[in-house]
C-alpha cells in the first residue's frame, strides 16, 4: 500500500512525491510497469482505474515505448485475430527468422540499416521475401497506431543471394506425367495424385473432400473445404496441445467452386468408392466427424498432408533412380501440372482461374502457369511452319510479279 508525504495510506501502487504530485504504478500485459500522475488523489485514482480497464480490455495497444515482439503479439492478436491456424502458424513461423535480431529492439528505433542487416543474416531470397512481407503488413498498422512514421520494411533489399528460390515451380512434362502415373499406381494415394493431375486441386482440399460433395450425375465435384493437420488450441478440449485433423474453409470465397469431371475424374472417384467399401466392409470404423471422407487410411482415417508429402518422395526417389534427370515433385507439383497442361490446350485464363480458385487471373497466369520443354518444342514447330508457309507465298509473289513484268 502506498502512502501520502503525511502517512495516510492511498491505495494499491499510489503514492505521493516530494513535490505533491501522486503517482501509479502497475504491471501491463505485455509485463511493463507502467506509470501515470496526477495533481490530486481523486484524479489519480480516476486515471489508475481507466488504464487498467483500458489494459485488461486490451485496448492499450499503442505504446511509445513497445519492442517489436510485443507488437508482433499485439498484430497477431488483434489485426490477425480472425486468420485460420494455419495463417497464424505460417506468419509466425515467418516472423521468427528474425526475432532474435530485431524482436527485442524498440520499434521506434528499429533503422533501415539494422533491419537490412538481420535480413542479410537470412539463409535465402525467399525467405526475406517471405519474411518482408510479414513486417510490411505489422509496420502498416503500426503507422496507423500512431506509433512508427515510415514503413522501413518496405525498402529492405530481399534479393541477396540471388539463390535458386527464383527458378519457376517444378511442373511434369507429359512424358514426366506418364513415368509418375506409371510409377505411383504401385503406391498408397495413386488416387489421391491422379485426381489432382485431373483438378488442379490443392491437396488439402482433395483430403478434405467429402462424399457428399460428388455429383456422378452431372460429373461435378464441389470444394466446399480443406483438411488440416494442427494443433489443437481449444483449452477445454482433451487433446489441447496435440496435433488433430480439422476442417477449414477456403481462404476466400473463390476457394468455393465447383468443378466438371474429366472420364478420368470420373474413373478414379468411382475406384475409390468401391476401395473405400472394401475398407469398411473389414470394420473399420471412421472417427466421428470423418465418416464421409473420400480418401482415407487403410485404417479409415483422414490422410495427413504429411503422409502424401511421404510417400511422394518414395516415389520421386525411386523415380530418379531409373531416369536421372528427374528432378524431386511434391503433391503441389501436380497442381502446377494441372494449370500448365490446361494453358497449352488452349483453355481460356478465366476459366483456368475459377477452376483453381484463384482470386485473381494474374496468380494463375504468373505463378501456376509454366513453360514447359514441350510446350517450347510444339510452338517453335509452328513459328517454323508458318516462316515457312510465308517464304513459299513470297515465292509464288515474286514469280507472279516477275511474269507480270514480261
Amino acid at each position: 500500500m502506498g502512502k501520502s508525504l503525511a502517512g495516510k495510506e492511498l491505495g494499491q501502487g499510489i503514492t505521493q512525491r516530494k513535490d505533491g504530485r501522486y503517482q501509479a504504478r502497475f504491471t501491463n500485459r505485455f509485463g511493463k510497469r507502467q506509470t501515470i500522475y496526477a495533481k490530486t488523489l481523486n484524479e489519480i485514482r480516476q486515471r489508475l482505474r481507466n488504464e487498467q480497464y483500458e489494459d485488461e480490455k486490451n485496448l492499450n495497444v499503442v505504446s511509445s515505448d513497445m519492442t517489436l515482439d510485443e507488437w508482433f503479439d499485439v498484430w497477431m492478436d488483434t489485426c490477425k485475430k480472425n486468420c485460420r491456424n494455419t495463417t497464424r502458424a505460417n506468419y509466425t513461423h515467418s516472423y521468427n527468422r528474425i526475432r532474435e535480431s530485431l524482436g527485442w529492439r524498440k520499434l521506434n528505433n528499429i533503422n533501415l540499416i539494422t533491419m537490412q542487416q538481420a535480413f542479410n543474416e537470412l539463409k535465402t531470397d525467399m525467405s526475406r521475401k517471405d519474411t518482408r512481407r510479414i513486417l510490411i503488413d505489422m509496420y502498416n498498422k503500426a503507422i496507423d497506431a500512431d506509433l512508427v512514421l515510415k514503413n522501413i520494411p518496405m525498402q529492405v533489399n530481399t534479393v541477396v543471394n540471388k539463390d535458386s528460390n527464383s527458378e519457376e515451380p517444378r511442373v511434369l512434362t507429359l512424358e514426366e506425367t506418364d513415368i509418375f502415373l506409371e510409377v505411383a499406381q504401385h503406391y498408397r494415394y495413386f488416387n489421391t495424385f491422379s485426381l489432382a493431375l485431373e483438378t488442379g486441386m490443392r491437396i488439402g482440399e482433395l483430403l478434405g473432400l467429402k462424399w457428399s460433395d460428388i455429383d456422378f450425375e452431372n460429373q461435378t465435384i464441389y470444394v466446399n473445404r480443406t483438411l488440416v493437420y494442427v494443433t489443437c488450441k481449444d483449452e477445454t478440449s482433451p487433446k489441447y496441445g496435440k496435433k488433430i485433423n480439422e476442417f477449414h474453409e477456403p481462404k476466400t470465397e473463390k476457394g468455393k467452386r465447383k468443378i466438371p469431371m474429366t472420364l478420368k475424374a470420373y474413373q478414379i472417384l468411382k475406384r475409390q468408392k468401391l476401395w473405400k467399401a472394401e475398407i469398411e466392409a473389414k470394420g473399420k470404423k471412421a472417427p466421428e466427424g470423418f465418416e464421409d471422407l473420400v480418401f482415407v487410411t487403410t485404417r479409415n482415417a483422414p490422410v495427413s498432408q504429411n503422409d502424401t508429402d511421404l510417400v511422394m518422395k518414395v516415389i520421386s526417389d525411386r523415380i530418379a533412380k531409373e531416369h536421372k534427370k528427374f528432378k524431386p515433385l511434391t503433391p503441389h507439383t501436380l497442381r502446377h501440372t494441372f494449370a500448365t497442361r490446361c494453358i497449352e490446350r488452349g483453355m481460356n485464363p478465366k476459366t483456368v482461374q475459377v477452376i483453381l480458385g484463384h482470386s485473381s487471373v494474374n496468380i494463375t497466369m504468373n505463378l501456376y502457369c509454366h513453360v514447359t520443354e514441350d510446350t517450347l518444342i510444339s510452338e517453335m514447330s509452328k513459328f517454323e511452319e508458318e516462316e515457312s508457309e510465308k517464304g513459299v507465298n513470297r515465292q509464288i509473289g515474286s514469280k507472279k510479279s516477275l511474269h507480270q513484268v514480261v
